[in-house]
């Protein structure tokens, strides 16, 4: 049977966040979460408990983002920009568009890395869409 899970494409700057991300899920967040459930289980009766109730939702919160940058991770292709034409919008490129007379500065990356706030905007996006394959 043939595999026909999504590829997900990501610079090298996205996939080693998400692999930091990783690290802080598997060595800190599930450790302090497990002394969380321990202290919890130590107040006596559970059913009634609702500092164990919500350190099991963290678990299983956790449990669930591991596994899903894990998928990402084993399904990703890292893009280069190296070697690609600077001046055609892409994947991992940097823009400059000039909004309402202010400039502003870029990056075009997958969905998965998307942060605006911080000048990350999606090649699917609308605008991103709109800028893959532009010249200056």
């Amino acid at each position: 049977m043939a595999d026909n899970k999504k590829v997900y494409q990501l610079t090298e700057e996205g996939k080693k966040d998400l692999e930091l991300q990783l690290d802080y899920l598997k060595n800190t967040a599930r450790k302090q979460n497990i002394i969380a459930i321990q202290d919890a289980m130590s107040q006596g009766d559970l059913s009634e408990n609702a500092d164990y109730s919500a350190a099991r939702e963290e678990q299983s919160r956790i449990a669930a983002e591991i596994a899903r940058i894990e998928d990402i991770l084993q399904h990703s292709k890292v893009i280069s920009t190296k070697g690609a034409a600077s001046d055609v919008v892409s994947l991992g490129n940097k823009v400059k568009l000039l909004i309402n007379g202010i400039e502003r500065e870029y990056s075009i990356v997958s969905t998965i890395e998307t942060d605006p706030r911080n000048g990350k905007i999606s090649n699917e996006s609308p605008v991103g869409h709109a800028l893959i394959g532009k010249t200056v």
